[in-house]
């Protein structure tokens, strides 16, 4: 690794050029995945005429890869593990490459859904390993820059998906959608081979077969029954995934805390630091994935406008997030995690209060100022959250926290999509309603929807306003605690591979 010496010490300093090959490994596999995830959403029509099929199955291409990437979350730390982190990082990249390739190849929707089921079974394994990896790679008192440059993805991606797929879509093929993640996936994996350093595997005592078949059951029905919930609360579907998710995730946590080596390590939520900053961070999440769901929505539904132009008018906000995910980063090396959550959840508080007043005549110039606060904010606390819950538990189960984490972040992401679009479907049909708009046909249906939309959307934006705020009030309650001393080493890193 290239360090120098700092004057007066016999301590190395840190150059991030030391670990940028293996970074770049990991943030272009994490990229390649979060990308592919957003982008398949603006190809579904598409899909529908081509495979002559209804949406509903092949809304199965989305809720497949869903359902397969929680499954395998859970497991992804103990694989890493005992297999090590390179072999499980590289397997997954592997998979989700060949995978995109099949998904290219398909002439029937089932054929593509089983396809895009192994897709997730790779790409559920790359966030949380990549997480625990960069923070195994990064020096304790540089853990929020390093942090950092791995967010730049995490927000970008979200934000190039749609007007990447639309375009492709739109002027190509959506074949090219999975074509694209081919070749990025091969420089994941080549630079991954040549940069990565090994991990050495753990002992790893027992075998956790009750945890391995309920964790994935648990977060699987719950990420389903939630999702389902956008439609109905109280259909079947929607039940059966909530009590079938609900007793599998009470049985999983029994099961778990008497585990001698569990699946996920559940007791570091004694740790009330630990505790409160998760639950902090699920209210981040909620504020964050609801508003970044809710206002391309209004763009398409109240607004008329198509993907391709969506994507670009929600451009300014990733950038923002790029722009300041390394500033927020090296800021938490430097203050901790307070005062970023606050600043952070204020700024997007102040863009959701703007997006609360949007109406039939809002254009995407006038929503550059609060999508750049709303980027601004993301990228200041997203990443410093995540390093915080990670410093706080212990060391040497970095890898079970970084998969618990992981798996009820997708849970609290499809509850936040599920709750938005219950307030704005429940607000729509009062409004409805209330003015008495003839909805008989399909023509009148779109009418009704397009006066109503404008209102629904500010009365949903109003409540997720409240939810921010007081996410950066309960923001001002972390602490820090005690900071991380330079010369603790990392030895379950080989950084001998990167010489």
């Amino acid at each position: 690794m290239s360090q120098t010496a700092v004057p007066g010490s016999s301590e190395p300093e840190f150059k991030i050029t030391s670990i940028i090959v293996p970074l770049i490994a990991i943030i272009v596999g994490i990229f390649m995945v979060i990308l592919d995830s957003t982008a398949m959403n603006v190809a579904l029509s598409k899909l529908v005429v081509d495979f002559k099929t209804d949406l509903p199955t092949i809304q199965w291409a989305v809720t497949g890869y869903m359902l397969a990437s929680a499954a395998v979350i859970p497991l992804a730390g103990w694989l890493s593990d005992r297999f090590g982190a390179k072999n499980v990082f590289l397997t997954s990249v592997l998979l989700f490459t060949l995978a995109s390739a099949l998904c290219a190849t398909p002439n029937s929707a089932e054929m593509l859904i089983f396809f895009r089921i192994l897709q997730g079974l790779g790409g559920g394994f790359v966030m949380p390993v990549a997480m625990a990896y960069v923070y195994r790679l990064s020096p304790p008192n540089k853990i929020g820059q390093v942090m950092g440059m791995l967010g730049v993805p995490i927000l970008l991606a979200p934000a190039i998906g749609p007007v990447l797929s639309g375009w492709l879509v739109e002027y190509h093929s959506w074949h090219w959608i999975f074509i694209i993640n081919i070749p990025v996936g091969i420089v994941s994996f080549i630079f991954g081979m040549w940069k990565l350093p090994f991990t050495p595997r753990k002992p790893v005592a027992g075998f956790d077969l009750p945890g391995m078949i309920l964790g994935p059951i648990a977060f699987a029905a719950l990420s389903y029954g939630i999702t389902q919930g956008a439609d109905s609360w109280t259909s079947t579907k929607t039940l059966t995934g909530l009590i079938v998710g609900g007793l599998a995730l009470i049985a999983f946590v029994i099961v778990e805390l008497r585990a001698k080596i569990p699946l996920l390590e559940l007791r570091v939520f004694k740790s009330v630091d630990f505790s409160f900053g998760i639950f902090v961070q699920w209210v981040v999440q909620f504020s964050l994935f609801g508003a970044i769901f809710l206002l391309p929505q209004f763009l398409q539904q109240a607004r008329g406008y198509g993907a391709f132009d969506t994507g670009l008018s929600l451009f300014p906000q990733a950038l923002a997030s790029a722009f300041m995910m390394p500033i927020g980063g090296y800021l938490y090396d430097k203050i901790g995690v307070r005062w970023l959550v606050v600043i952070g959840l204020s700024l997007v508080s102040g863009a959701i209060f703007q997006y609360s007043h949007v109406s039939a005549t809002t254009e995407g110039h006038d929503l550059i100022l609060p999508l750049i606060m709303a980027g601004a904010g993301m990228g200041l606390m997203m990443m410093p959250i995540n390093s915080h819950l990670i410093q706080k538990a212990p060391q040497d189960l970095v890898s079970r926290v970084t998969s618990l984490t992981s798996a009820m972040q997708q849970v609290v992401n499809s509850f936040a999509v599920a709750i938005v679009v219950t307030i704005l479907t429940a607000k729509v049909t009062a409004e409805i309603k209330a003015q008495k708009l003839p909805v008989t046909s399909p023509a009148e249906m779109q009418k009704a929807m397009l006066t109503v939309a404008p209102d629904a959307f500010g009365h949903t934006f109003s409540i997720m306003l409240i939810v921010a705020i007081c996410g950066a009030v309960l923001g001002l309650f972390l602490r820090r605690g005690r900071k991380a001393k330079s010369e603790e080493v990392r030895s379950d890193v080989a950084f001998e591979a990167m010489h």
